[in-house]
């Protein structure tokens, strides 16, 4: 399974706007800069964060976007299920419909295990946990000397 640039870039996002919580709305220059990010692609991820509930943007001249919950509350689960829907490795996992084979199938069983461990990992790590390992990341590299 794949997560494709959405959900990828999508959760460097919301990281950093973890990252910034509590300090206003962080603008997308800002985020552009700081992840490495196109402005122009960062405007097509919000849209999909803020139809999920996740983000909301602010207007004006100090505006931006900032998280619409605690990044305690928000996991990356969350963020890719927003922007890839749920994984689902093939087809008959997320509809048991589209294949006559479902009830008396060992792969999909397979399959629906890959998409639960996939779901488990992603849910267990929240915004704020994933900030706190990017500042511990960044003090390390800074640490650095030869």
């Amino acid at each position: 399974m794949k997560i494709s640039t959405k959900g990828r870039y999508g959760l460097r996002v919301m990281m950093e706007l973890a990252e910034r919580y509590g300090g206003g709305p962080v603008t997308v220059d800002s985020i552009a800069r700081r992840q490495d990010i196109s402005a122009k692609y960062i405007h097509v991820l919000v849209t999909g964060l803020r139809s999920a509930g996740l983000i909301r943007s602010v207007r004006g001249p100090s505006g931006g976007y900032e998280l619409a919950r605690s990044p305690a509350s928000i996991t990356a689960l969350d963020v890719v299920a927003a922007l890839e829907g749920r994984s689902a490795p093939v087809e008959c996992v997320s509809d048991a419909a589209c294949c006559p084979r479902v009830p008396h199938c060992a792969a999909r069983d397979v399959w629906c295990q890959v998409a639960s461990a996939v779901d488990g990992v992603l849910s267990a790590l929240t915004l704020e946990q994933l900030a706190a390992r990017q500042r511990a990341k960044a003090e390390g590299a800074a640490d650095y000397c030869i």
